[in-house]
């Protein structure tokens, strides 16, 4: 076995231990924790490398990447070929932009875009769960980024397990049992539940969490990210298919108020050992999370924000205000996907009550911003396609820029870069951002 390999075993044996012992409530945040690297690592500070302009780069259901016509290219060099050409055209075409940071998404579900010891191949590579692709994509995003001088977040979906339940998708699943690794749905079919109509891991479940933490360290301890970045899939519902976690419940939610306190707590307690974890693991890879833009209306606290529409805290029962607070992220990134004119949630009103949140800790603030929007006809949103979008976008750039403790930007997402409708937005932001 490498070196390398034993080595990140040892660091993920440990990550995990101290994932474990953070299921229980941390007597403090602060305590320092027995160190894990071998040699001390200077903290680098991101305000020095100037503002972020971001764009986050989805991988499940191949949205941005890989192409899609690639999975059905048989010979695996071909192949190969063209997905790496893929990337370096898209990473080219962001270094021409300005973009100085793409958010790779790593795990869109409960498989990895790199070689893992945790978790089977993602079937977006090769068109089938498990099977090697030839190549590691993530180690060749980096190399290829931090060649064009951009940084690279690793982006996770920390409890999608996969985006249907349809008969096939259960039959690759079970499938999966005679591969190394398997999938968790077949290992731990009792952290199993069904949500929006997707197979999720429960985050009532202990060891659920820490095994979430246990891929994180896998990244953080074997390649030179520069980030990690949860998006803001925490308790995932809709109407029609709620999360099932009666039983959960019962078993580890007393000495709470409230089921809804108790998930809420859950969702923490992932943040807080993710956070501890890659702390010790390397102190200079950041982590952050990208939420839903409003945390609550003032409607039901007169702590939220002047708007009216879903809440992370109340509808995926995610408290991000308070992660801030307790400095348990390097950044936060909520997705303000409105334009100033759309009253329910405007958009200068939601940076500035962000920006608000941040000031008085170390956390950094990025804006998500709706580039999936731009030049797209919304009866809600006429403003986005007012002169291809640009003056919406423009003032939107503009805020971002002027007020205080708001860090940069981020565009959701990379594919509509290359799309006929934003393209005007495109040459704007390359007037403005690009080199």
């Amino acid at each position: 076995m490498p070196k390398n390999v034993k080595r990140a075993g040892a660091l993920i044996a440990v990550a995990l231990l101290l994932a474990s012992c953070s299921s229980k409530p941390p007597v403090s945040l602060v305590t320092p924790l027995p160190p894990v690297a071998k040699h001390p690592l200077t903290v680098k500070s991101s305000r020095d490398s100037g503002p972020m302009r971001g764009v986050w780069l989805a991988t499940v259901s191949r949205l941005d990447w890989p192409p899609v016509s690639s999975v059905n290219i048989s010979n695996p060099t071909t192949r190969n070929v063209v997905q790496k050409k893929a990337l370096t055209d898209k990473l080219d075409k962001l270094q021409s932009l300005g973009i100085n940071t793409v958010f790779f998404q790593v795990k869109p579900d409960g498989s990895a875009l790199w070689p893992s010891q945790i978790l089977p191949w993602s079937d977006t590579l090769t068109g089938k769960m498990g099977q090697d692709p030839g190549y590691d994509p993530l180690q060749f995003m980096l190399d290829e980024a931090h060649k064009r001088g951009m940084k690279v977040h690793a982006w996770f979906n920390p409890y999608r397990v996969t985006v249907n339940t349809k008969p096939g998708t259960v039959a690759e699943l079970n499938r999966s049992i005679s591969l190394n690794p398997a999938s968790v749905y077949v290992l731990h079919r009792d952290w199993i539940r069904t949500a929006s109509d997707r197979f999720v891991l429960d985050p009532g479940i202990p060891e659920a969490r820490d095994w979430i933490t246990s891929i994180v360290a896998e990244v953080v301890s074997r390649y030179p990210v520069d980030g990690v970045q949860f998006d803001d899939y925490f308790y995932a519902e809709t109407p029609g298919s709620t999360l099932n976690d009666s039983l959960t419940y019962q078993k580890y939610g007393s000495g709470f108020n409230s089921k809804a306190d108790w998930r809420r707590n859950n969702t923490q307690q992932l943040i807080e050992q993710v956070s501890r974890t890659i702390k010790q693991l390397n102190p200079n890879v950041e982590f952050g999370v990208s939420p839903a833009g409003v945390w609550r209306n003032r409607s039901h606290d007169p702590l939220g924000s002047e708007t009216s529409g879903a809440a992370a805290y109340d509808e995926a029962f995610a408290d991000t205000r308070l992660w801030v607070q307790k400095g348990l992220l390097d950044y936060i990134a909520p997705q303000v996907y409105w334009p100033f004119s759309r009253k329910a949630a405007r958009y200068d009103v939601l940076a500035k009550w962000w920006a608000d949140v941040v000031k008085p800790t170390n956390t950094r603030l990025y804006i998500g911003v709706a580039l999936y929007k731009v030049g797209e006809s919304s009866k809600n949103e006429p403003d986005w396609t007012v002169n291809g979008g640009v003056p919406e976008l423009k003032k939107q750039l503009d805020l971002n820029e002027s007020v205080p403790h708001i860090d940069g930007t981020i565009l959701f997402r990379e594919d509509y870069l290359n799309q006929p409708q934003a393209q005007e937005a495109v040459n704007y932001l390359r007037t403005r951002w690009g080199s």
